[in-house]
């Protein structure tokens, strides 16, 4: 498979509402040291803000999704997301790095934009 495809792949079982209710599933997908800068303005770290049941589900929908490989082992995402109940727009840009063949995200933030 090809690496766009499979950290496409990655970022969309975030947006899933099985991985996303989840901590067990979030924990999969989430370096140990991860941080977020969310479209809400707070900063969440991966130990301090997951709860049991997860981050919360929210129907969205990415497009334009891209990949800029930064080394051997970390991949710059970008793409836009839909929150489909809100009407909602947000930039995406995320941060996965390899370590013993498994992809795991280090670094998230999302930035609202106006909606079009």
């Amino acid at each position: 498979m090809d690496l766009k495809k499979q950290i496409k792949q990655l970022e969309e079982k975030l947006l899933s509402p099985e991985v996303r209710s989840s901590k067990v599933e979030l924990q999969k997908l989430l370096a140990d040291d991860f941080f977020e800068f969310g479209s809400s303005g707070r900063v969440l770290y991966k130990d301090e803000e997951i709860a049991a049941d997860g981050i919360g589900i929210v129907k969205m929908k990415m497009s334009d999704f891209e990949i800029r490989l930064l080394s051997d082992d970390v991949v710059l995402a970008t793409y836009l997301v839909l929150n489909e109940s809100t009407n909602q727009h947000s930039l995406r840009s995320s941060i996965w790095k390899q370590n013993e063949g498994n992809w795991k995200m280090v670094f998230h933030q999302g930035t609202k934009t106006p909606s079009s």
